[in-house]
């Protein structure tokens, strides 16, 4: 509020006329709002591993740590990559103070059979009492 004391008369009160401009804002929010859009379906988080199937089917139990491999051999601990040198310490680190030390490993098929075999001697080496293979269910024709 301004006094506004004009010609000595008594002082009387005024409003500022002060006003916020949203167009601008809108224009942001709308920029904003398309280019969200367009990114949020290739943020999708999940590792590309294509599983070999078989005739039986597995239901990984809660409250085990997933491992994947993918084709170009990154490893995956719960969405973070780690280095297969480090995969060890890494899995010391995670089941510290863990009771049950249960892994399942999510490995791409085409990957070579001493690879695999390789990264679950490293499981075995850091403590981990339960190794189980994720796989998909073959689907009937």
């Amino acid at each position: 509020m301004q006094i506004n004391n004009n010609n000595n008369r008594t002082p009387r009160l005024t409003p500022n006329l002060a006003e916020i401009n949203v167009t601008p804002l809108v224009d942001v929010m709308l920029v904003l709002l398309i280019i969200f859009m367009i990114t949020a379906p290739m943020m999708q988080s999940g590792i590309n591993v294509n599983l070999p199937t078989v005739e039986t089917k597995t239901n990984p139990n809660t409250g085990g740590l997933i491992i994947s491999i993918t084709k170009d051999h990154y490893i995956y601990m719960d969405d973070h990559v780690v280095n297969l040198y480090l995969l060890e310490s890494k899995l010391k680190e995670y089941f510290h103070n863990k009771k049950k030390k249960v892994v399942f490993l999510k490995a791409d098929k085409e990957l070579s059979h001493g690879y695999v075999t390789n990264v679950m001697g490293i499981l075995i080496k850091a403590g981990v009492e339960t190794i189980g293979i994720i796989v998909e269910e073959k689907k009937e024709k």
